[in-house]
């Protein structure tokens, strides 16, 4: 008899750990969506020119680094930035052909990387999402170009220039 109590017991604590192992998968599942969701509305925001949704998809503490040495904004600057972009009815338009989505333990932060199809061509863009009030917000975001590996020595020599006159603001 305790031979099969404590058979049975094994079984429930098995079942139990299993069926908390599916339900974290389950929740994971839906937190990805919703973290897809966020950033599939914040690109087409953009693409429409749909300044108050875009921007309502970020924190207020949100910082977006954009292509350029110097693109490093809060998102008021980076609101400032936009702002005549939009109003012209013509932001950007960004296409993720390629997502990949990690959500913490917590379900409380996210962080992804996407492959964009741009006017840039392909673009990388990266970056970290939180939660405030349940609801999904991008709180950094990083855009980059991407550069073909044969090519690095062709760009490196374009960007000479401009990132010697960038970086010697550091060098002082």
């Amino acid at each position: 008899m305790k031979r099969i109590i404590h058979l049975l017991t094994i079984i429930v604590l098995f079942v139990g750990c299993n069926n908390k192992q599916q339900n974290k998968n389950v929740n994971e599942k839906a937190e990805k969506l919703a973290v897809n969701n966020v950033l599939n509305l914040w690109h087409k925001s953009a693409a429409e020119a749909n300044f108050e949704t875009y921007f309502n998809a970020m924190t207020n503490k949100s910082v977006f680094i954009g292509t350029d040495a110097g693109e490093n904004w809060d998102v008021e600057a980076f609101k400032s930035f936009s702002k005549p972009y939009f109003d012209k009815g013509q932001a950007w338009s960004f296409k993720a052909v390629e997502r990949n989505i990690y959500v913490y333990n917590d379900g409380e932060l996210a962080w992804f990387d996407e492959l964009l199809d741009t006017w840039m061509g392909v673009c990388r863009g990266s970056g970290v999402l939180i939660k405030e009030n349940d609801v999904w917000k991008i709180e950094h975001y990083v855009l980059s170009l991407t550069i073909p590996n044969d090519n690095i020595e062709e760009v490196k020599n374009v960007n000479k220039e401009k990132d010697s006159l960038f970086l010697s603001k550091y060098k002082k």
